[in-house]
């Protein structure tokens, strides 16, 4: 295996061009590359590339290169037909990656043709359908009766089958207003659906200071630590998760200020559930904080210039807040952190008084 692993790190991709990729796969681009850093959700993996010939969608990116070095060396130990059932979609990804993308030796490739046992069918469930209505009873379906008249206990019985009641203007006019009220409700549920679908920007975001009280590493996972974060809330510290082991030393993640994304839906990482992601700037390979402004304190809100809104509780994932904000945040030869949009100024991260948010040394560096 050490064979593979020392392979792998030498691979480089084809000569591709990413200058075409749509906002979005950009920003599933960043996310899966910053998933490699930790432990890959295989199934996850598996059912994103159910309807897709690359990492990103139709077009191929450094995320298949960099995810493909993740879980090619795993792939090769699938053997069961089991295996095989619940991962055939990146068996069938690796095989196109390594006669496409990447020039692996023959020999080193994973054998497609091992694979080639009786799988079950890939079954997906359907929902039943809902009756839309329920079969009509007999007195629902049964002819009116003569309103007008009297039956044998003196009640008055309705019109004629086939007769139509005529209504007074006043039954008519209370039909007419309840219709328009009907209608005017409508029209207002309407816009307010309307006015809530509003575009993701940055404060949609819960960017907070945090303090590390205690970080520890992961009994399961070597990539990663376990740190104990105070960020404010009424309930205490939150526990996070972060693949930081093989860039920021144990030492530098203790007792230290840092800032959060708060809002983040929770994940749990090798048996361990992570409520908060820390904020850091990357390049080259290299990692280092983003450092709230002196003197801040656990809770203290930090957001870009001009997007002091009310953060999401939680992040929906299928609205891709995060995926479409984060690749705009960078930073500039001051090694200031911001915002940037076409044709904007750029808006700088700061607190409620408007001290700047800085990382150490990287200029142009990947937010996140």
């Amino acid at each position: 295996m050490s064979e593979i692993t020392e392979l792998l790190s030498k691979l480089t991709l084809s000569p591709i061009d990413e200058s075409k990729l749509s906002t979005e796969e950009l920003a599933l681009k960043s996310q899966w590359e910053t998933l490699s850093n930790t432990e890959l959700d295989l199934t996850s993996l598996n059912d994103s590339l159910r309807s897709k010939t690359y990492i990103v969608g139709n077009s191929p990116s450094s995320a298949d290169l960099t995810v493909f070095k993740k879980v090619f060396p795993t792939a090769l130990s699938w053997k069961s037909t089991e295996e095989l059932a619940k991962y055939r979609h990146i068996i069938r990804w690796i095989d196109f990656v390594q006669n496409t993308l990447v020039s692996l030796p023959a020999e080193q490739q994973l054998k497609i043709e091992n694979y080639d046992v009786e799988v079950p069918r890939e079954i997906k469930e359907k929902k039943a359908k809902k009756d839309e209505a329920a079969a009509p009873t007999p007195a629902a379906t049964a002819a009116p009766v003569a309103a007008d008249k009297k039956d044998n206990s003196g009640k008055k019985q309705g019109p004629p089958a086939g007769v139509k009641k005529e209504l007074t203007p006043e039954q008519l006019a209370a039909q007419k207003a309840k219709a328009d009220a009907k209608k005017a409700a409508k029209a207002a549920a309407a816009a307010k659906q309307a006015a809530a679908v509003v575009p993701p920007n940055p404060s949609m975001i819960d960017l907070r200071v945090g303090f590390i009280q205690k970080a520890v590493k992961h009994p399961d996972a070597d990539a990663l630590y376990v740190s104990t974060i105070d960020m404010g809330d009424e309930e205490g510290p939150r526990t996070v998760c972060s693949g930081l082991v093989k860039h920021i030393p144990i030492e530098e993640m203790q007792e230290r200020y840092v800032i959060v994304v708060a809002n983040l839906k929770p994940v749990t990482m090798r048996g361990i559930k992570s409520c908060a992601m820390v904020l850091c700037a990357s390049k080259d390979e290299h990692v280092e904080f983003v450092n709230p402004p002196a003197g801040s304190k656990p809770g203290d809100k930090i957001f870009f210039e001009g997007f002091d809104g009310t953060p999401e509780k939680v992040l929906n994932p299928k609205k891709k807040i995060w995926e479409t904000v984060q690749p705009h945040f960078t930073s500039t030869e001051n090694l200031e952190i911001v915002y940037q949009q076409e044709g904007k100024p750029d808006a700088k991260l700061v607190n409620k008084k408007g001290e700047l948010c800085k990382n150490s040394t990287f200029v142009n560096a990947d937010i996140r």
